[in-house]
């Protein structure tokens, strides 16, 4: 799915359906970050097509007129992909592939298997994507029109006379599913000695949505050369740093994003490596103030956190990306209630801090404003755990 500059851009359109007491506004943003991933795994965004239905159609997820309006489309404009923004059953695909001609069909969690597979970078990473993809893949081995081996039967063979395609394939990938396990069961319980060892220092870990500026905010507090872009699941492997503030140490780690939609194969298999959040004295949760749907995007790394058993833990909200924030000023002749998008800036501040859910903070960590005071708030709860860790070393304050 990446492409090179010798190679031809692939193209893809997009699929969704608005369903009942769905907003519009939502599924368009909904598909818009679908697009995103898309063009996070080198594939360029076409066309999108919605359908309002009560719910996905159980044979074809949207109605024969509307795949055969996508099926032409895609023969007219040489479309490489179909993208549907929900996981589709196997049969809904085998269904799909046979109106869909010459164009790869694929979901929203294979998309986001590919990125993580492609962004996958240590060993560690590279066979916790392998082992979500086999999960992924063992219930749809009948649809595929590939095997992993071909037929094998007759003397000297472990299936006998007439082992069957599917159930070769099955094996092979339950033998390799358990494989990995076990290998990855290996690689925890040394993770878990080095976290053992690094004796009883404060932990702060950086969870937030995908792309919302956590590894650049790791780069400022931390001083280091995290890798920070622009795209969907820049990180992976969790990274953890030793920060001093005011001469008080503690950790830092940079974790995975979450996002709407996020494959349980991914959050199982990626539970170990989220062992970080679990055992962090405090969870900073990075925002995006400037994503129309952040609130959204907040409530849905609650529920992950909560998915991981890290639900408990003391949190400090970022609210990250002012200088990006944007809004639709107000006629206060309008006969039109004011709405969320009305909300300036000073408004949206006012309303966290006078609600005093929990403590926050609104910085921008690319154009560093409100770093000094993020620094201050953080030495102050470090040194709080600290001086309750160490009641002897009050020297340090």
């Amino acid at each position: 799915m990446v492409n090179t500059e010798e190679q031809k851009i692939e193209k893809a359109v997009f699929v969704g359906i608005i369903k009942d007491g769905e907003d519009d506004r939502k599924v368009a943003e909904y598909l818009d970050e679908l697009q995103f991933l898309a063009e996070t795994a080198g594939v360029v965004g076409d066309k999108k097509f919605v359908q309002r239905l009560s719910k996905p159609e159980s044979s074809t997820y949207i109605r024969s007129g509307k795949l055969q309006e996508v099926a032409q489309y895609c023969e007219e404009n040489s479309i490489n992909y179909v993208i549907f923004d929900d996981e589709l059953t196997g049969i809904q695909q085998r269904n799909i592939e046979k109106v869909v001609k010459n164009t790869a069909v694929i979901d929203r969690t294979s998309l986001i298997l590919e990125i993580f597979a492609q962004r996958a970078k240590t060993s560690y990473a590279k066979m916790q994507v392998e082992l979500a993809r086999y999960n992924y893949m063992l219930p749809r081995l009948a649809g595929m029109w590939t095997h992993l081996e071909r037929q094998r039967g007759g003397v000297g063979t472990r299936g006998g006379m007439g082992e069957t395609q599917i159930e070769i394939d099955r094996r092979i990938v339950k033998e390799r599913i358990t494989r990995l396990k076990e290998q990855l069961k290996k690689v925890d319980k040394q993770m878990a000695t080095q976290r053992s060892n690094r004796g009883s220092l404060v932990r702060l870990a950086l969870v937030g949505y995908t792309n919302v500026g956590k590894s650049t905010l790791m780069n400022l507090l931390a001083k280091s050369d995290v890798f920070a872009e622009n795209k969907l699941f820049a990180t992976l492997d969790t990274t953890v740093r030793k920060v001093v503030i005011e001469n008080v140490p503690f950790l830092l780690s940079d974790t995975v994003g979450f996002i709407r939609k996020l494959p349980t194969q991914l959050i199982e298999a990626f539970k170990s490596t989220l062992d970080e959040v679990r055992e962090a004295d405090i969870l900073v949760h990075v925002v995006d103030i400037s994503a129309p749907d952040f609130e959204e995007q907040m409530e849905i790394v609650e529920r992950t956190l909560k998915d991981i058993d890290a639900a408990n833990k003391p949190v400090y909200v970022v609210f990250n990306k002012i200088d990006q924030y944007q809004y639709e000023e107000y006629d206060e002749f309008s006969l039109e209630p004011k709405t969320k998008a009305n909300r300036s800036l000073e408004e949206l501040k006012n309303s966290w801090i006078a609600e005093e859910k929990m403590p926050c903070i609104f910085i921008s960590a690319k154009e560093k404003i409100g770093i000094q005071k993020l620094r201050n708030d953080i030495y102050k709860m470090v040194a709080e755990i600290h001086a309750g860790r160490y009641p002897f070393n009050n020297f340090l304050w």
